[in-house]
């Protein structure tokens, strides 16, 4: 059977809960379509996420991976399109706050999703569950730890699937922030497995 890593984020920022690590916790060991799943929490962390991943893909040699991120605000799914090699925005949890960092040296300036991403929105929207494509992972941890994953990828793994998938608030969360919207954690696990579905049926 294959394996796909799929990773989330612990809490950040103003968001005390991060239903990533909930989905993650809940999918690990668990079967999908060809796929067994393999659940990592990555921490929020500038310095540190992205050699996380790549510790959990050297360890666990998995034939896809597929990160999770919170979108506190968006009230859809959205598989990301483009990773950017920079790192810019708020304070990581260790107070760091790069501006107009390159994550690396010698990488381009972006890759791909290399995820079957336009067949994920379109499912998730046949299931009655709200999502679109995104064209851009923002410049947070989210875009730093898609770009670390589909760098390595591209030097290493030429043949195995990497991309980033931003989810709503769950309720939990959306109740204690107060201002976004949110999703049952229900709906977000359904969404969550529609996709890893999706990717095992193109792989």
């Amino acid at each position: 059977m294959k394996k796909l890593l799929l990773t989330g984020f612990e809490p950040f920022l103003s968001f005390p809960v991060n239903p990533t690590m909930q989905l993650v916790e809940k999918l690990d060991g668990t079967v999908i379509g060809d796929y067994k799943i393999c659940g990592k929490i990555l921490s929020v962390n500038f310095n540190a996420s992205g050699e996380e991943l790549l510790n959990y893909i050297e360890k666990e040699t998995p034939d896809a991976v597929l990160s999770l991120g919170l979108a506190g605000g968006r009230y859809k799914m959205t598989p990301e399109r483009v990773a950017l090699n920079v790192k810019d925005g708020e304070p990581d949890n260790e107070g760091h706050q790069p501006m107009d960092e390159t994550i690396e040296l010698e990488g381009p300036p972006a890759y791909f999703s290399t995820l079957p991403i336009r067949k994920m929105v379109n499912r998730l929207s046949d299931a009655g569950l709200p999502a679109a494509l995104s064209n851009s992972a923002g410049t947070y941890l989210c875009n730093n730890v898609m770009y670390a994953g589909l760098h390595w990828a591209a030097h290493h793994r030429p043949d195995m699937p990497s991309g980033f998938l931003h989810i709503p608030a769950s309720f939990e969360l959306a109740m204690q922030h107060g201002k976004i919207p949110g999703w049952s954690l229900d709906e977000l696990l359904k969404g969550v497995t529609i996709c890893i579905q999706t990717l095992s049926d193109e792989n």
